[in-house]
């Protein structure tokens, strides 16, 4: 009979016969129905859950997708199953507008992806290899069509950690913990301005999935951070329209993705800086005179008390009052006269100069007359247009005209002026105060570039020369001054010291003078003793201790003995480790001072501890920063590394905490790495 069905007729046997045959065949339906959900999954994928993402370019280790849905660039494996950065487009990315993002003007080329944006915006992406198997980057440039339209990128912080760009007030590693609105890109002083940024400033960030990126600082920026959320950047609004421009690197973790923009950022190598400086102690001068004589009189003093005291060969930190007192006072005419010997000559000092003039100095009231001084000052002409008057800021609560840097011959006496004063007071090192964030620094290209040039007549003046702040001038191995800390136990006080460590670390700037010990923002009565003693401990293996309240203030003599100890621990254990990694920086720009996931960069607990620091890679330092605390966790990284306590001798292994490790007030945890 015929059977119109094309499934053939089927006769059932319902006895035993080929039962040995029936599991095959239930295997073999199992596994085709396996197979069929699969596809299935990934066809939906493909086809539904990643619809709406494009692909815009395609390199050996990641992709360039557009996100149609949240309308963010990803890059990521080419699996998909990491995203190495996300960046948020801003205003641009308006769902409203319905802009495709998906036409390549430069579809010529493999590696290039063009696009102009509804007239607003012309974007151009290119790929091209790092000089690593392992890594690739990215050079995206938005330029604005016009002077209305805001460019503004933010990269995600969701999944990963950040590092780097500039300092501020109460420092974090990582800096997702830190908020800063969106402002000019420019160093201020943190003082004045304590939402701003200050101390150091880059234009460079790092990311714990592996990416760095550096901004082009060609344009005037804004930067800002939204606390766990993003890091945004946008161009300066202006009269033109400027493009904003950055290069992100993708490499297989974090310190190599660092070390690549590393290479990448500098053609050459540093200069080595004067490692003499690091046998220095710091003692700021605590007294406000009113005489120069009487200043001497105080400094001899001062200087008597150190000695008597055993507490080395110190150099007395003079700040810019107190040098100008010493420098005009021993002046034996009205013109100075810098041929004469100061009483001055046989102490230790440390003298601060600025590019700032106060009109109401006899010095600034004598350039001021003199018509070839008149020009030096940065100038804007008067109503009537036919003379120029210096433009007026404030400085140190004086009214001060600021050198013209631009003018070679402001750069040339400014040069002349640090080499005379050091030599006249036979300064042993010379802090040149930056004045950062002061007027006309109206945009963070003329900002930085005014330090920059600050920085280069600094290094001319000798290699001794401090600086308060620094942008783009790492190479110059000159010492940055740390900000100015509180006198407490939070992030705005010992707690952010090793945050900012890090900061001038991997910034480029491994030579720095941290604050004074106990703060400087302090009064004297504020600074107890076991803050004090705490401050010391992990001062004392920094590059350079430096004091304001004297030990010897104290009750008891505890303080004063602590110092003295640890004045020759920095000497004779700390020095020479610095001395031998400023070689190592010297050639690969390897930080001296490195966080913990410099061994072991795909651990992540070692991401945010922000209070113990390596040096080098054979020492690790976990000071107590707790009040009232005599143990605290430790982890030591490395699970296949061993680490042996410098001071009882034990070992242990890495990749392990050390739980209420037990750290008396007057000791500060050290581990020293087993090489087997």
């Amino acid at each position: 009979m015929w059977n119109p069905s094309p499934i053939p007729q089927v006769s059932w046997d319902t006895t035993l016969r080929g039962g040995g045959e029936s599991w095959k065949g239930t295997v073999a339906c199992l596994i085709l129905g396996a197979l069929f959900t699969v596809t299935i999954g990934f066809v939906y994928w493909q086809v539904v859950d990643h619809s709406h993402k494009t692909w815009i370019l395609k390199g050996q280790l990641t992709e360039l997708l557009w996100d149609r849905r949240s309308h963010h660039l990803l890059i990521q494996t080419p699996a998909g199953d990491k995203t190495f950065l996300n960046i948020n487009v801003g205003d641009l990315a308006n769902p409203d507008l319905g802009v495709p993002f998906v036409r390549n003007l430069c579809w010529l080329n493999k590696t290039s992806f063009c696009y102009r944006w509804e007239s607003q915006v012309d974007v151009r992406i290119s790929l091209d290899p790092g000089d690593s198997e392992h890594a690739e980057c990215y050079n995206v440039t938005w330029g604005p069509l016009h002077c209305h339209v805001e460019v503004k990128n933010c990269f995600s912080m969701e999944g990963m950690k950040w590092y780097g760009g500039a300092g501020v007030k109460a420092q974090r590693w990582p800096i997702n913990e830190q908020s800063a609105p969106l402002q000019p890109y420019m160093l201020s002083d943190l003082v004045v301005r304590p939402a701003a940024y200050g101390s150091v400033l880059e234009h460079y960030f790092l990311s714990s999935s592996g990416v760095a990126i550096l901004l082009s600082p060609m344009a005037p920026l804004q930067v800002g951070i939204e606390r766990q959320r993003q890091v945004c950047v946008r161009v300066d609004p202006g009269t033109h329209p400027q493009p904003l421009h950055y290069r992100a690197c993708v490499a297989r973790n974090l310190k190599d993705a660092h070390q690549l923009m590393t290479r990448q950022r500098y053609a050459s190598a540093p200069v080595m800086p004067n490692i003499a400086m690091l046998r220095s102690s710091l003692w700021k001068f605590p007294e406000h005179v009113g005489s120069g004589e009487r200043l001497e009189r105080e400094l001899r003093t001062f200087s008597n008390r150190l000695k008597r005291h055993t507490l080395g060969p110190g150099v007395i930190s003079l700040d810019e009052h107190s040098t100008s007192l010493l420098l005009y006072t021993y002046s034996a005419h009205r013109h100075i006269n810098w041929k004469g010997v100061s009483p001055v000559q046989h102490l230790n000092l440390s003298i601060t100069l600025s590019p700032f003039l106060s009109l109401g100095s006899l010095q600034g009231q004598r350039l001021h007359r003199e018509s070839g001084h008149q020009r030096l000052w940065i100038s804007t002409r008067t109503t009537g247009g036919k003379q120029q008057a210096p433009v007026l800021t404030w400085w140190r609560g004086e009214l001060c005209a600021k050198l013209d840097l631009s003018r070679p011959a402001s750069a040339r006496w400014l040069s002349e002026e640090m080499l005379k004063a050091s030599a006249h007071l036979g300064a042993e090192h010379v802090v040149m105060e930056t004045g950062e964030g002061r007027p006309p620094e109206k945009d963070s290209v003329v900002a930085g570039e005014y330090l920059r040039r600050l920085g280069h007549i600094a290094a001319q003046a000798g290699d001794t020369t401090i600086l308060t702040s620094a942008s783009g001038s790492s190479e110059l191995g000159l010492f940055v001054q740390m900000p100015a800390l509180q006198a407490d136990w939070s992030y705005s006080g010992l707690k952010g010291i090793i945050p900012a460590v890090f900061l001038h670390s991997l910034m480029g700037y491994p030579f720095f003078i941290p604050d004074a010990v106990g703060g400087s923002l302090a009064r004297e009565d504020e600074v107890d003793e076991e803050l004090f003693i705490r401050w010391l401990e992990l001062n004392s293996f920094l590059p350079v201790l430096s004091f304001q309240k004297p030990p010897w203030s104290f009750s008891s003599d505890r303080a004063l003995n602590l110092t003295r100890s640890y004045l020759s621990l920095h000497t004779e254990f700390v020095v020479p480790l610095l001395e031998k990694y400023a070689q190592e920086w010297g050639v690969s720009r390897n930080p001296v001072y490195r966080p913990l996931w410099w061994l072991t960069p795909d651990d992540p607990d070692t991401l945010t501890i922000d209070d113990q620091f390596l040096i080098g890679d054979e020492v690790l330092v976990a000071p107590v920063m707790d009040r009232g605390a005599l143990q605290r966790d430790i982890y030591l990284p490395g699970a296949d590394l061993q680490w042996q306590d410098r001071r009882t001798g034990q070992v242990h292994w890495g990749g392990a905490r050390l739980q209420h490790y037990p750290v008396a007030l007057e000791q500060v945890a050290v581990f020293l790495r087993i090489h087997t």
